[in-house]
């Protein structure tokens, strides 16, 4: 024990002496080097990663957004409170980050300068699981992210629903990993106005839907924070 706590003070000394950007990344590979070894390896949050934040971009299928107000109180917890949670992320083969949960905190740590400035333009990121990266599974997982907090925009979730189904998904299976009822998948299916994407649905005659009450989807919940 007295051994391995030399090391590790030598090890401190020789990375606090390093200049700051080769000091973060000798400390992001001695976290990933421990975190292989970790009893919690398969969580993502037993690494976080500190990345620029211009290698850190967002998806193209996010339909969660969050008023003003409520971007303002983010920015204000962040830099209040500091990084509470981790930015949720997969590697492309380009290098790019791409952003799966914290849309909004990683906008904070690029839009607001006294963040940027205080994190010295990086974002602490975690990746998600490798079995998740296909696109279609990255899709569900920002929706399970986002489900039970801020607001999500129809038309956009009716295109995720509408992709999904177009990647062989039963609706059954939308349902279950999106958090909805069957029903809802339907509506959001009919939204887009393509007929093939529930041609195989049996309608009553009499069937009929308020779009104003069944269609909104805000969650209530807490913050993208």
């Amino acid at each position: 024990m007295k051994n391995t706590e030399q090391l590790s003070l030598r090890l401190i000394e020789s990375i606090d002496s390093m200049e700051f950007e080769e000091k973060i990344k000798e400390i992001n590979k001695i976290r990933l080097m421990i975190h292989e070894i970790s009893p919690f390896k398969n969580e993502p949050v037993d690494f976080v990663e500190w990345i620029k934040n211009d290698l850190v971009h967002q998806n193209d299928y996010n339909p969660n957004s969050v008023a003003p107000p409520e971007m303002e109180l983010l920015r204000l917890s962040i830099s209040e409170d500091g990084y509470t949670q981790p930015i949720v992320s997969m590697l492309n083969n380009d290098g790019l980050s791409e952003v799966i949960d914290g849309f909004h905190r990683h906008r904070v740590g690029k839009e607001c300068n006294d963040i940027q400035s205080r994190v010295h333009g990086y974002l602490p990121l975690v990746r998600i699981r490798e079995s998740q990266e296909n696109k279609t599974d990255r899709m569900a997982s920002t929706i399970r992210h986002n489900r039970a907090r801020g607001k999500h925009k129809v038309e956009a979730m009716s295109d995720i629903v509408i992709e999904l189904s177009r990647r062989n998904w039963s609706d059954e299976k939308i349902a279950k990993n999106l958090g909805m009822d069957p029903d809802e998948v339907l509506r959001l299916k009919q939204i887009s106005g393509l007929a093939e994407m529930f041609s195989d649905e049996d309608f009553s005659e009499a069937w009929d839907v308020d779009f104003e009450d069944e269609l909104d989807i805000e969650i209530l919940g807490d913050l993208d924070e």
